[in-house]
């Protein structure tokens, strides 16, 4: 029988956390749009490493492919851990939300955090996830404003944590809230101004 999370080594804990990190430092929307030619994202719209700035470059499919990529490396992190204990996939997919956030390869100069978020939730509870995402795609196909999906999903993530998870999954979802949301300051300006860009919009 599989350990109580109260009984693991502290080991496993640290292992959680570097696996979590390490993978989700992996730049893939750098790495995508250097692979197909197209230099470096970071110095194309917003600067950003994930799939909103990839989409700017007018190819979808590399956006595509950074979106799952970016959302997939949160949910391996987790899935991995969640092999081991529920409480260190929560632990692991924090791990690499920060990592994408702060990649050590980057200068600690990272993504925003919504994708890697999403597939985190998805992995740790797939209600939650689903919700969340279910969110996300509602208000980006309602205002077509993809700052805007992001941010009121990972703000409604926590309550549907509440509702469909558990005590440490409510935890994850309003870490990971709190960070994208600091990670978007710029884009609540924006919003709040009335100048933030659209889907599928190149930013000035």
């Amino acid at each position: 029988m599989m350990e109580p999370a109260s009984e693991l080594p502290l080991w496993t804990y640290a292992a959680a956390i570097i696996l979590g990190y390490l993978l989700g430092s992996i730049p893939f929307g750098l790495l995508l749009t250097k692979a197909a030619g197209l230099g470096d994202i970071r110095n194309i719209g917003s600067g950003n490493i994930g799939a909103t700035n990839v989409l700017r470059t007018g190819n979808k499919k590399l956006a595509l492919g950074t979106l799952l990529l970016d959302g997939g490396k949160g949910a391996a992190a987790a899935l991995i851990a969640a092999h081991f204990d529920p409480l260190l996939a929560v632990i692991a997919g924090g791990a690499a939300l920060l990592g994408h956030l702060f990649p050590v390869w980057l200068g600690f100069k990272g993504g925003k955090g919504v994708a890697t978020t999403l597939g985190t939730l998805l992995a740790v509870n797939w209600m939650v996830g689903i919700a969340a995402c279910l969110t996300w795609l509602a208000v980006a196909f309602g205002l077509r404003i993809s700052s805007l999906a992001a941010l009121v999903a990972v703000a409604l993530s926590p309550l549907y944590a509440y509702i469909l998870g558990t005590g440490p999954q409510v935890v994850l979802a309003a870490f990971a809230a709190v960070l994208v949301w600091i990670r978007h300051h710029e884009n609540i300006g924006r919003l709040l101004k009335g100048t933030e860009p659209r889907i599928g919009k190149k930013k000035a």
